[in-house]
């Protein structure tokens, strides 16, 4: 069962990354390296055309060889390097997802980086939309939980 209405999801997030420009062009890609025990987390509910392999705590990640359909591409890609948060009062914020800070070299330079708002609005849009369902907030609760556990450390 569905959590969210992924297709409207990604409709939302069209074609934008968080620049102006394919952002993996600019590092080759970086986010899209990985190996048959590594991937990114799919959503609740979420399905995707790429494999889908079982992580850590029964987490379903989607992997690929670096290169894909970016039509198909798993939220987490979409909105890579960067995610959803939610307040203990609800409300969504988008903030850089600290998992992806080896990876991403937008977090290395992020003050120095001029990022496409729209990008941005949308990420908040689409966290609006999955914290109206219980599954898809708690997720976005435990994940946000990661992030801010990853931040205390990096202090």
């Amino acid at each position: 069962m569905k959590c969210a209405d992924y297709d409207k999801i990604f409709k939302i997030m069209g074609n934008l990354t968080p620049l102006k420009v394919d952002c993996g062009q600019l590092c080759g890609g970086a986010c899209c390296k990985g190996d048959s025990k590594t991937g990114m987390l799919l959503f609740p509910g979420e399905e995707s055309p790429l494999t889908v392999i079982e992580g850590e705590n029964g987490q379903r990640l989607a992997v690929c060889n670096g290169t894909c359909d970016r039509s198909s591409r798993p939220l987490s890609c979409r909105i890579f390097p960067f995610f959803p948060t939610i307040s203990e009062n609800g409300k969504i914020f988008v903030e850089p997802d600290l998992r992806a800070v080896r990876l991403c070299p937008l977090l290395e330079h992020s003050d120095e980086i001029e990022f496409d708002p729209k990008f941005f609005k949308a990420v908040k849009k689409v966290g609006k939309i999955l914290a109206r369902d219980e599954e898809c907030r708690k997720f976005l609760e435990n994940i946000t939980e990661d992030i801010d556990e990853i931040g205390k450390f990096l202090e």
